[in-house]
């Protein structure tokens, strides 16, 4: 009955030895699982805040190249503003000098006919004097 009774223990202490094994297995598992779903989720995460962050920055250049284009379109209206202010001064003074030499032209011919005019009342007062 020894042998019995021992065989018996040493395959009792066997099953309980392979339930332990397969406890240690399964929390083993367990443990790996939960690890590498944890890993799955900080490599999402970190690629979550990539994308995002790529985002954000191709929305940053979207923003700077609207800003820019904007500027541009200013700095256009601003030369076209005072190009149109340059052009207008311009036709004013070619306008003033235009009037200035019409004046003295004009001035220029009164000067001449008052001189001819001068001229006739001399000639006249000499006739008049040669009688």
């Amino acid at each position: 009955y020894e042998l019995k009774w021992a065989g018996e223990r040493d395959a009792e202490e066997y099953k309980q030895e392979l339930a332990q094994e397969e406890r240690d297995d399964l929390a083993f598992r367990n443990a790996e699982g939960r690890r590498i779903r944890d890993e799955e989720v900080e490599f999402n995460h970190r690629a979550q805040c990539s994308e995002h962050e790529s985002y954000e920055l191709k929305w940053a250049g979207e923003r700077d190249a609207e800003d820019y284009k904007r500027q541009l379109a200013q700095e256009e209206r601003d030369d076209l503003a005072f190009r149109n202010e340059e052009a207008r001064n311009r036709d004013a003074v070619m306008k003033e000098l235009v009037s200035l030499a019409k004046e003295q032209e004009h001035e220029s011919y009164m000067l001449k006919w008052a001189g001819e005019n001068d001229a006739k009342e001399y000639l006249a007062e000499e006739e008049e004097l040669r009688r």
